[in-house]
């Protein structure tokens, strides 16, 4: 599933996206916090509506607490499976949860998303970080809930807004990236400009939303870099973000890997990452996995030896989408 994505900018990069965009509320959102926001902490994030024929943009949590999940075991338990909505279950899926809410849609401003990679012979996954090419800003579609039943403050019964994030099958190129888990072969639903801004039109028919979920973003269209680890708090060995290009050695090129499909190109890998308006230099405090392995990394692997441990992610890549 998709579990990682990154807003990288000021937030005025959402003001200029969206035309006369209404703030719902402040927002405690800083560059750290949204270089690498993890979908299970349910944190809130900022989020993009329409309402009375303007976007507003809202500070919700990621991940919805369904009206059914009644009791704290059942949250605890369930909530992590609410944090993607697949595609395929919003409109085909009449008993689908997802199917109650597709009215109530919005958009997931990000700079970028994460995704790993599992390599035959290599103990950790690599993460890659995606972005939509030339674009400094791109949204990602999604669904939004309030549920009166459960606020989430107990104590002065606010009821905040939650949301989820859709995904669909994955492109060529992503599947070659999202290749391992329950849940393979997956990644967010990704739209031109044009087809965003659609998603949230009051007066979108089922048969116009269709068309949006089916959409598949080309391969072409997007620009990935591996990088050091995302989900430990240990600061990268060479002082750079966590969305900064990280050069394994010896990383099988996609599509020449064992899972690949060797009839579809690859774009090329997008080089250097930066960031509209944002000072990457000097150390940064970053989430790695250091397992004595320095920016040069081990030594060169064989296509048939297993590798030794390399950087990467030290928690499960649990998928759930």
């Amino acid at each position: 599933m998709c579990l990682d994505i990154s807003f990288y900018s000021a937030l005025e990069l959402i003001d200029s996206y969206f035309p006369q965009l209404t703030h719902d509320g402040d927002i405690d959102f800083d560059l750290d916090m949204g270089m690498h926001f993890l979908a299970l902490g349910y944190s809130r994030y900022p989020v993009i509506v329409e309402e009375s024929g303007r976007y507003h943009r809202k500070f919700f949590e990621w991940g919805v607490i369904a009206e059914y999940m009644d009791t704290p075991e059942k949250i605890k338990a369930m909530r992590k499976s609410m944090v993607n909505a697949r595609s395929e279950k919003i409109l085909d899926d009449k008993r689908s949860f997802w199917n109650r809410i597709r009215k109530t849609r919005c958009l997931i401003p990000v700079t970028g998303f994460y995704e790993h990679r599992e390599i035959k012979g290599w103990k950790n996954k690599v993460p890659y970080y995606i972005r939509q090419k030339d674009r400094d800003m791109f949204c990602i579609p999604g669904l939004y809930h309030y549920n009166t039943k459960i606020p989430s403050n107990i104590e002065t019964g606010e009821v905040r807004g939650m949301f989820t994030l859709i995904t669909r099958a994955a492109n060529p190129l992503m599947r070659q990236i999202h290749n391992s888990g329950d849940n393979a072969f997956r990644m967010p639903l990704l739209l031109p400009k044009e087809k965003e801004l659609e998603w949230l039109r009051p007066d979108l028919t089922d048969e116009e939303m269709a068309g949006l979920l089916a959409y598949e973003l080309p391969s072409d269209q997007l620009t990935y870099d591996p990088v050091f680890s995302i989900r430990s708090h240990k600061p990268r060995p060479d002082g750079q973000p966590k969305n900064a290009r990280f050069d394994y050695p010896n990383l099988p090129p996609l599509f020449e890997a064992d899972s690949c499909d060797p009839s579809t190109p690859a774009p090329p890998p997008s080089g250097p990452v930066t960031q509209p308006g944002v000072q990457t230099s000097g150390v940064q405090t970053s989430d790695v996995q250091t397992s004595g392995a320095t920016p040069s990394g081990p030594a060169p692997l064989s296509r048939t030896t297993p590798a030794p441990s390399l950087p990467g992610p030290t928690d499960p890549q649990t998928s759930l989408f």
